[in-house]
């Protein structure tokens, strides 16, 4: 997988629009104790050690350090620096006041900042970790298609032969059934970051998962992968039951994966069924009302068990997106009916052979599910997947998945319509930028992750005349379940450059100064984030340990407090030569959601928003702004090349 750093800093996935808020409501249990009550999912947590001597998967895990509590003073004071050119001087002057209140000694912070370092010692897995999954992902109420989810667009496949749907679509199955047997049989070796090993706990959640909708706070459901082989297969919205085994345990080769596959493609016929799969893209209090119906049939309860507990989900979509919009917004979302929104894999393969991947985000970041994506798509590339030999005439017929939908007509209508309102109001743009990649950057010695954050900044500053807010996603994961932390991407460095930038009277070598000096703030940062020493995830575990009773301390209650965290620009880097597009929805009304990939000669943006926030101009000024940066920082490479030698 092509994770990118920043100096020491691995990149991971975006996060979602709960996390954007602190709150002090109740938590609930940990969502990793709270499986289905259904027999189809009996696998407990996993404990994480290898079950027999050479297993690679989690043999570091338990040598992993555990996700430290960041120190409280010095937090503050990078807190402040990245106030100050988001802030007037006079709200500056009244947030510093705040802060150095809020940590002097023996004050609420240095209280809180103790119950945090009590937690560290008594929680098995980190101090944050059960509180970031139920806060930030599990109590989360809004749709996941948009807000949560995230999506791959596979590189086209230019073997004509392999290009059918139904072929891509064993081909794929095939790929994710080996890299299956990797993590469940824990061969998997672990990821590594400047020759460290990164926690692997995520994988657990990967395959045989799924969320499952409940009140207050939806579950984590996963079965055991080793007894339940099947996968699911949606077409014009129905659901298909394909075993991937024979009766005596073989698995199908690619060739009798994709006599499947047209097996399911001609049952399935041009008639659509009422579509069960758009419930999945309901608000999750009104998706768990209507659940909880449905379970009191044995037919539904039995179908949801089904789709629940398969190792992953394939939709075999009627649509032929031709573009690299139109395929993002595909994967994306789609028409929202032939998909199931609370599977963590969902593999999507259109008429024309053009294939991605949708994600939910709750128990895993995009960073293991892009390491699996890009195992099947170099294996296939290569070849080096094992399709198989053996091709039976003795298939047993694909299973269609029957649902009673007498009482359902009411609930899928208003999901249809809730979900066509919510793909409405939202516009996507792929800007695929092939003046240069991370080849010339690099001659520019400069961290490709952090110019492509300094591109977004000055397209920003062009679009708008001012620098707000921006959320990189940093990986936290050289700790023992760690997850993600915050890199706020504007400092007092970015904006003086931005604006120098667009300031002609400027002498450009005085802009390449104030780049490097820019450039090499954001990786400060990214490093600190990246060894738990960011702002966002401590001030949130301070906020967290409040008891119910307890005054909130004016620093919870800064204006400034607030507008820092609102991320205008939700940002993020997943990087594969393999993927035509990645990306996810804005996380506030008047925001951007920009992923991001740097690749060795192109760079690739997919700007998503609400249509009033424009993402076609924004779309525009990314291209402006590299082309830009380009005259810039070339200019910077002449006058610092040395003389040519004399001939003579």
């Amino acid at each position: 997988m092509l994770l990118r750093a920043t100096g020491a800093a691995l990149l991971a996935t975006s996060t979602p629009r709960q996390a954007l808020r602190y709150s002090t409501s109740s938590l609930k249990s940990s969502p990793l104790a709270r499986i289905a009550p259904s027999a189809a999912f009996t696998r407990k947590m996993h404990s994480l050690t290898p079950s027999a001597p050479g297993k690679p998967l989690y043999s570091a895990q338990q040598s992993l350090p555990k996700l430290p509590v960041a120190p409280l003073v010095e937090t503050a004071e990078k807190y402040l620096r990245t106030l100050k050119p988001i802030l007037s001087d006079v709200d500056y002057s009244r947030s510093e006041k705040i802060v150095k209140d809020f940590i002097k000694p023996g004050g609420q912070g240095e209280q809180l900042h103790a119950r945090l370092e009590e937690r560290k010692k008594s929680e098995g897995t980190s101090w944050l970790y059960e509180w970031w999954n139920d806060y930030a992902y599990m109590s989360y109420r809004d749709p996941v298609v948009i807000n949560v989810s995230y999506f791959f667009v596979f590189k086209d496949e230019i073997r004509k032969e392999w290009k059918a749907p139904a072929k891509r679509a064993a081909a794929l199955i095939t790929g994710a059934l080996e890299f299956k047997q990797k993590v469940v049989g824990e061969e998997l070796q672990p990821e590594t970051a400047k020759g460290g090993p990164l926690s692997m706990d995520q994988f657990q959640w990967m395959f045989n998962a799924c969320r499952i909708p409940k009140k207050p706070s939806d579950t984590t459901a996963v079965a055991d992968p080793q007894k339940n082989s099947h996968v699911i297969v949606i077409r014009k919205n129905q659901f298909f039951n394909l075993d991937t085994r024979h009766p005596d345990g073989r698995q199908l080769s690619t060739a009798e994966l994709e006599r499947q596959i047209q097996a399911i493609y001609q049952q399935a016929g041009d008639v659509k069924d009422p579509a069960v799969g758009a419930l999945t893209s309901e608000n999750r209090d009104t998706w768990t009302e209507v659940r909880d119906q449905m379970l009191q049939s044995p037919r539904n309860r039995a179908s949801l068990e089904t789709i629940e507990s398969a190792a992953f989900v394939v939709c075999l979509d009627d649509s032929s997106p031709v573009t690299r919009d139109e395929s993002s917004r595909a994967c994306w979302h789609g028409d929202g009916r032939n998909r199931f929104f609370d599977k963590p894999l969902q593999f999507i393969v259109f008429e024309n052979g053009k294939a991605g991947f949708l994600g939910e985000h709750s128990m895993m970041d995009a960073t293991p599910t892009s390491m699996m994506c890009e195992y099947i798509c170099k294996g296939l590339d290569r070849n080096t997947i094992n399709h198989g030999t053996q091709n039976s005439d003795s298939l047993s017929t694909p299973r269609k998945l029957p649902f009673d939908v007498s009482n359902l007509e009411a609930p899928i209508k208003t999901a249809e319509k809730n979900f066509d309102a919510l793909i409405a109001r939202h516009d996507l743009r792929v800007q695929a930028f092939y003046g240069y990649g991370k080849d010339l950057i690099k001659k520019f010695k400069m961290s490709p992750d952090a110019y492509v954050q300094m591109a977004i900044q000055l397209a920003h500053y062009k679009m708008f005349g001012v620098c707000k807010p921006t959320y990189e996603s940093a990986q936290t994961r050289k700790f023992g379940f760690g997850r993600t932390e915050t890199c706020r991407s504007v400092s007092v460095e970015s904006v003086e450059w931005v604006k120098a930038m667009e300031n002609s009277t400027v002498p450009i070598a005085q802009k390449v100064d104030l780049g490097k000096k820019a450039v090499g703030a954001h990786i400060k940062y990214m490093n600190d984030c990246v060894e738990g020493k960011g702002v966002d995830r401590l001030w949130l575990g301070l906020k967290l340990a409040l008891k119910p009773h307890e005054p909130v301390p004016e620093f919870f209650k800064d204006p400034a407090f607030d507008y820092s965290k609102h991320w205008f620009l939700s940002t993020s880097q997943i990087s594969s030569e393999y993927y035509e597009g990645y990306g996810w929805g804005e996380v506030v009304p008047n925001g951007f959601g920009i992923a991001y990939m740097v690749k060795e000669r192109s760079l690739h943006f997919n700007v998503a928003a609400l249509n009033e926030m424009r993402p076609d101009r924004m779309h525009h000024f990314l291209g402006e702004a590299l082309r830009d940066m380009q005259v810039v920082f070339e200019s910077g490479l002449a006058t610092s090349a040395p003389p040519p030698k004399a001939k003579l």
